[in-house]
């Protein structure tokens, strides 16, 4: 089975390593050319942090595309948007190995729906490259939840229909409202990583966990949308082969085929 991990971070702090290590892997491309070939990935997509700068994106094209990030690297110290993102955005969409734009609305705690992003959309749909969104739980408690709630994608994707969206995450834990857009909105998938984070023993995870489990396996299958739902880890906080495990118990085997590899292939355009 050919897989697609169409979300990971590649982090350069050394924090990045140690979180690599604490599941079992190293920080670096050589490791996860070593490791993707032992796994069957194919290919990844980074989502950008850090820079709007094209020339800091520079990873391997035949292992990595990469979403350019608007994380806090587009706003300047009072909170205003640096004044040349749009043409810092743009050249990198320009790239070939650019496919895609992802936005972290709870950590910058801006709407989804605010005047700052519409030329983000704009240009999204115009060199026909989706814009990724995370989407629920958020890494540290500064970030502000109403800003990334399942809700708030539907606003936009309902106003932008010639704009493809990601829900990262799956939006979770907003299962319910999370199936709800994708079901309404048909230029709405999500990507499946970080529903777990850590070395787990999937045996004990899954009994132990079950109600959740359940919720995620329920939820799913409601939306029916099987060709929208994307495998990705959210590297590097977990293992790589585990959460392929994990993410297979979730998923009906005979959309496999789909979500860890088909549907990201077509999402995000990629030459794999």
């Amino acid at each position: 089975m050919k897989i697609i991990d169409a979300h990971l971070h590649l982090f350069q702090e050394q924090e990045a390593e140690e979180m690599a290590q604490g599941v079992g892997h190293h920080n670096s491309v050589e490791h996860l050319r070593q490791v993707y070939g032992e796994l069957g990935i194919v290919h990844g997509v980074i989502m950008g942090n850090h820079s709007l700068e094209p020339a800091f994106h520079d990873y391997p094209p035949d292992l990595f595309h990469y979403c350019i990030g608007l994380d806090s690297s587009l706003l300047e110290e009072d909170g205003v948007a640096v004044p040349d993102m749009l043409e810092k955005v743009e050249a990198n969409l320009r790239r070939r190995n650019c496919c895609g734009i992802k936005l972290y609305p709870g950590y910058n705690k801006i709407w989804l729906s605010a005047p700052l992003y519409e030329p983000i959309y704009e240009l999204a749909a115009q060199y026909g490259k989706p814009v990724a969104v995370h989407m629920g739980l958020t890494s540290f408690p500064q970030a502000h939840l109403k800003y990334c709630h399942p809700l708030t994608l539907d606003e936009v994707a309902a106003d932008h229909p010639e704009t493809q969206f990601v829900m990262c995450h799956f939006g979770n834990p907003f299962l319910e409202a999370a199936t709800a857009v994708i079901a309404k909105n048909p230029n709405v998938s999500a990507d499946l990583s970080g529903l777990l984070e850590g070395r787990v023993d999937l045996t004990e995870y899954f009994a132990e966990q079950a109600g959740y489990v359940f919720q995620l396996r329920t939820w799913l299958a409601a939306s029916g949308s099987w060709d929208r739902f994307l495998f990705g880890t959210d590297w590097p906080i977990v293992n790589l082969g585990e959460y392929i495990k994990f993410v297979q118990n979730l998923v009906p085997g005979r959309f496999w085929d789909a979500v860890f590899y088909k549907n990201a292939k077509r999402v995000y355009s990629l030459d794999v």
